[in-house]
């Protein structure tokens, strides 16, 4: 190697270059898409990408250098949302397919609250008024909460 370039700067630089191929602000900011009304759509999505690469000197007696090397890479495109543009309006329409139980408890917070403090006034009157208890049609009511 007498120009102090060894082969795994090659071997990276030519990886690298292929990776910086398939991934560009096309990728994470897609084209526009023109529906036939007007519309115009926007795919956003958001890009992983991983790298690796490796090599070994060989020390050898016949031969000056030998070098053993590899590369690799993988890369991910998941779709985030839409921007979708109409009538001089401006309106992002996210994907949800991803959400975890966590967010689904915090989105149903307000709705379980609200059944909850339900059943505790129900509780409550029935003690206070005994004799109307059986003429109240709701006082048999069942809260049934799916997550």
């Amino acid at each position: 190697m007498g120009n102090n370039s060894h082969p795994i700067n090659g071997l990276m630089d030519s990886s690298l270059q292929n990776l910086r191929s398939l991934v560009d602000a096309d990728t994470i900011i897609g084209e526009a898409i023109t529906a036939p009304d007007g519309t115009i759509i926007i795919p956003v999505s958001k890009v992983s990408f991983g790298f690796v690469s490796g090599g070994s000197d060989i020390p050898s007696s016949k031969q000056p250098e030998l070098f053993g090397g590899g590369a690799g890479g993988g890369v991910s495109v998941q779709p985030l949302a839409f921007l979708v543009i109409k009538d001089g309006r401006v309106d992002l329409l996210q994907m949800n397919d991803n959400k975890t139980t966590a967010d689904r408890v915090v989105s149903m917070a307000p709705e379980v609250i609200d059944k909850l403090g339900a059943l505790f006034q129900k509780k409550e009157k029935p003690a206070r008024e005994a004799k109307t208890a059986g003429d109240d049609p709701q006082a048999g009511t069942e809260i049934h909460i799916d997550l």
